[in-house]
């Protein structure tokens, strides 16, 4: 099969390659996916697991890629919960070979079904950032009605979801970024906006969580910002600074089926929407991930029509 393969950390992007591999079985309570749509998150190729495997060992060169979109073509000993010709869509394991190619195989349980009025280009660009903005919002931050949520890179791809899931489950949305994001931001949901640059963070006023994109001193002036017992939820690693009497969370979004189910069904029902700047084919890939100009939104393989 054709994949796109990594083995050099230090190259970045520019080190990716279009290349031959053989075809992966499916093992033990795994499926094995053909792929029609795949995302890549950039960030995947500072993490350990798209170089090491479980043990520590190297396992370059590697398929990066953990977003899919595709049809279930084999099933692997003991596997239950899907079907072979059954649309799907989920989050590939971290420390095994990826989806940006023509076949991925992985655990049934980190799929989900993709309803059919679902193209595969959306339901690839959902699981890494619906999951994120699911699971901190839901799960580690426990948002409630009325509360106030302080949203960084609210335009990009997880803070979009945040935004937008945040804003429906009755919570006041402020949103922050480049000026250029302004817009977008307000129009999928935000109240307010604050351009990093050029607005006064602190004008923001207080607030009782935070999603946390960026670390570092934005996320230290944040957290002045909130509320005694707020909730500062980050992914950008350990926290470098608490709420007095509250909580600040770090988490890795984790492959959960029901909610991936509950995102498809706000994307169906035009209550979430997903920012897709660029889809190309699997041969244009590695151009695609090295553009010439900053393309506003998520990139989309796809593998197949």
């Amino acid at each position: 099969m054709k994949a796109i393969v990594v083995s050099d950390q230090a190259a970045g992007t520019a080190g990716m390659t279009l290349a031959e591999r053989q075809l992966p079985e499916a093992a033990g309570n795994d499926v094995l996916v053909e792929v029609r749509a795949s995302g890549f998150t950039p960030g995947e190729l500072d993490w350990d697991g798209t170089w090491t495997d479980r043990l520590g060992r190297d396992r370059t060169p590697s398929i990066p890629g953990h977003e899919v979109a595709g049809v279930v073509c084999a099933l692997g000993y003991g596997t239950r919960g899907l079907s072979v010709g059954q649309r799907v869509f989920g989050l590939a394991d971290w420390t095994r070979d990826g989806t940006l190619a023509e076949y991925v195989a992985m655990e049934a349980r980190n799929l989900a079904p993709l309803p059919g009025d679902l193209d595969f280009t959306v339901g690839a660009s959902l699981p890494i950032s619906g999951l994120t903005a699911w699971q901190g919002l839901f799960v580690h931050g426990r948002l409630q009605v009325g509360q106030s949520v302080l949203v960084h890179g609210a335009a990009g791809g997880v803070g979009s979801m945040v935004t937008q899931l945040a804003r429906e489950a009755g919570a006041y949305v402020i949103g922050t970024g480049r000026a250029a994001d302004r817009e977008t931001a307000l129009d999928i949901g935000a109240h307010e906006f604050v351009d990093l640059q050029d607005d006064s963070l602190a004008d923001v006023g207080e607030v009782d969580l935070v999603f946390d994109i960026f670390g570092g001193e934005i996320q230290k002036r944040s957290v002045c910002l909130m509320r005694p017992g707020g909730t500062l939820v980050t992914i950008a690693g350990p926290p470098e600074a608490r709420p007095v009497n509250g909580l600040a969370i770090d988490f890795v979004v984790e492959a959960d089926r029901a909610q991936l189910s509950e995102i498809a069904q706000r994307v169906r029902e035009g209550r979430l929407r997903t920012i897709i700047g660029k889809v190309a084919s699997l041969d244009d890939a590695v151009a695609a991930f090295n553009p010439t100009e900053r393309v506003k939104g998520k990139t989309i393989i796809r593998v197949r029509p």
